[in-house]
């Protein structure tokens, strides 16, 4: 949120002592004006602190916030192409889904992640993904605990227009009982479904390389009927299934890296699926509705709609 400039004139008939008292109490207004107005911007919060108040949402003028989510990039020219799409306009936040390539130590952090989308990095959210998580004390971590200033969560949530974000990391522990499962459920607990999760592995997929992470099914059980939409990548395709249990999962692993995945001929839980696009997912978050695209490194819309949720 931009603050114009104000200019505050004296009344005709104060004194200099007047004056001065009075310039000394719009400066006092103005400051504290600021610093309520520098709290928003949908603060990540790590799940090992929560806040005695809710985060603010950061959102202005009732605009929509808008969101792009993307996993499995890498340096190459079609990761390029994808990240100067995805950069070319206005971006309030940016999720990346996990892999950075191949094992994700400092140098492919630099080369691969930072080179393509360090820009960004301020207005990032991570999630580990399999192929960096090994050596996550060496990239990972360092990585985002200098781009940020701070240490990254494993899990953590933020608030942006009327939505709640939950990250959790599929490559730490997450069975049943664990302290990752239990957190998402507290978090994701109480009335409404206003609420969008993401890790990387997802548990439902067409992919052929992959296919589903039944692994992953704690997450999904803690998040359903709590969440309406749940984001994840690892497969290198574009996905995106029907409603399953009252939540819509997005599959965003078309970043640029290697070949495609090829998708199943058939699968009936799909609503649209592509395997021949490098491209990332584009959310148009307000209050109740979110509006989504699939948008191809060319600019092209492959798919789009939108997904409603009932606020708490």
């Amino acid at each position: 949120m931009q603050l114009l400039p104000t200019r505050l004139a004296d009344p005709p008939s104060c004194s200099g002592h007047d004056r001065t008292a009075t310039a000394v109490l719009a400066r006092g207004l103005a400051l504290l004006l600021l610093a309520v107005l520098s709290g928003c911007g949908g603060a990540e919060r790590s799940g090992d602190r929560p806040p005695a108040r809710p985060v603010s949402d950061g959102s202005a003028g009732g605009r929509a916030a808008i969101v792009w989510a993307v996993g499995d990039a890498d340096g190459s020219r079609a990761s390029r192409a994808l990240a100067k799409r995805i950069t070319s306009g206005r971006i309030d936040r940016f999720i990346y889904l996990g892999d950075v390539y191949e094992t994700g130590t400092r140098e492919e952090f630099e080369r691969n992640y930072d080179a393509v989308f360090g820009s960004l990095a301020k207005k990032t959210s991570p999630t580990p993904g399999n192929h960096e998580w090994p050596l996550h004390t060496e990239g990972y971590e360092p990585y985002w605990r200098q781009a940020k200033g701070r240490p990254q969560p494993d899990h953590y949530s933020f608030e942006l227009n009327g939505w709640k974000f939950l990250s959790v990391n599929s490559e730490g522990p997450h069975q049943e009982g664990s302290e990752q499962e239990r957190w998402l459920r507290r978090e994701a607990g109480g009335a409404g479904d206003c609420r969008i999760a993401f890790w990387h592995r997802p548990r439902h997929s067409a992919g052929l390389r992959h296919g589903d992470q039944a692994d992953t099914q704690p997450f999904w059980a803690a998040v359903r009927g709590h969440a309406a939409i749940v984001l994840n990548a690892h497969e290198h395709d574009l996905q995106r299934f029907k409603s399953i249990e009252g939540v819509t999962q997005f599959v965003v692993g078309a970043g640029g890296h290697g070949q495609l995945y090829p998708l199943a001929p058939v699968d009936e839980r799909l609503a649209f699926g592509n395997d021949d696009a490098v491209g990332a997912l584009r959310l148009e978050l307000r209050p109740g509705l979110a509006r989504f695209a699939f948008i191809a490194s060319d600019g092209r819309t492959l798919d789009s709609g939108s997904v409603p949720c009932q606020s708490a």
